[in-house]
């Protein structure tokens, strides 16, 4: 039922293609403040960061990741405009297909995300000896510690409900059925991050992570009918990330607690996680939240709203 939501009277597939122009719009908007940031110190010292790496430490670690975040709550309320005035949902209808969003469910994902993300990197540091450095100051951790936990998930919940939410259930509307949407919102979430200094350093063979990452994700929404998961999943990702290493070659530079020294290159990190660790974690929600036909779920088509209320008695796929 997740994808049908979309299935209203009027609502056709070119207006998802102007949405999601109006939504990059909006995050254009928002990222002027740190252009205007970047080009005052520039103005000041004369001279100008010459690339991405360059650009992303010219200003304070903190300030610069404040301003790159606020970008994502300028998209998030062209989302809503969209959303709200051009497709005529509510808002709730692009996160879950349930009465009301599931915390429970997001939290859950956060915690179990969350917790193996933290012993992974305590594993490493205590394994390997001068990959990752201590570089923890209190005062500069707190200012990174209010603005991650703060904006984090807005960027996070702003990149599900665009790919895992908006688009899967555009191209579901396009398609009418779900494994188009899946394979395109998971492709296109992939090559967004190609820009990213990860790509420059290891090569395009780190598009695998990302485009495996959006399978992921994809398939926790499908099956599971919402969002949730996939939200506590993306926040406790990036927010660990943000506070516990950064490194220069990524795209969060941070004041954290950890940096990552080594010479990035694309091995066991990079496949690991797409074809041993996702599937394990798909199978602890699929076992916890009681899962059931993947088939239809991940493949099948999808019918309109209304025939899904006409077969409300278990007549439909759905």
């Amino acid at each position: 039922m997740f994808i049908a939501q979309a299935f209203k009277p009027g609502n056709e597939f070119w207006k998802y293609i102007v949405g999601s122009l109006i939504v990059i719009a909006a995050s254009f908007v928002g990222q002027l403040p740190f252009v205007i940031a970047i080009a005052m110190k520039a103005m000041s010292k004369g001279e100008i960061p010459t690339d991405e790496a360059e650009m992303l430490r010219y200003l304070d670690l903190n300030l610069t990741l404040f301003l790159i975040l606020l970008s994502f709550a300028f998209a998030l309320a062209g989302l809503w405009i969209v959303v709200k005035k051009m497709h005529h949902q509510e808002f709730r209808e692009i996160i879950t297909s349930r009465p009301k969003i599931d915390w429970k469910r997001v939290l859950f994902a956060f915690v179990i995300w969350g917790i193996f993300s933290v012993a992974m990197i305590l594993l490493v540091y205590f394994t390997e000896p001068g990959k990752y450095i201590l570089q923890f100051n209190p005062s500069k951790f707190i200012i990174l510690a209010i603005i991650a936990i703060l904006l984090v998930p807005v960027q996070t919940s702003v990149e599900e409900l665009i790919f895992r939410g908006y688009l899967i259930q555009g191209f579901g509307l396009l398609a009418k059925n779900r494994w188009f949407p899946l394979i395109m919102t998971s492709v296109i979430f992939g090559v967004m991050h190609i820009a990213n200094p990860e790509i420059k350093q290891m090569g395009y063979i780190a598009l695998v992570y990302y485009i495996g990452t959006g399978f992921a994700l994809g398939i926790m929404t499908l099956m599971d009918e919402g969002t949730e998961l996939a939200l506590g999943f993306h926040a406790a990702n990036n927010l660990t990330a943000a506070l516990l290493v950064t490194a220069d070659w990524t795209a969060f530079q941070t004041h954290s607690i950890f940096k990552d020294v080594s010479d990035p290159s694309a091995g066991l990190d990079i496949i690991l996680p797409v074809v041993v660790i996702y599937p394990l974690l798909l199978l602890l929600f699929s076992y916890k939240y009681k899962w059931k036909g993947w088939k239809e779920k991940l493949t099948g088509n999808i019918y309109p709203q209304k025939e899904i209320e006409i077969n409300q008695t278990g007549h439909t796929h759905e």
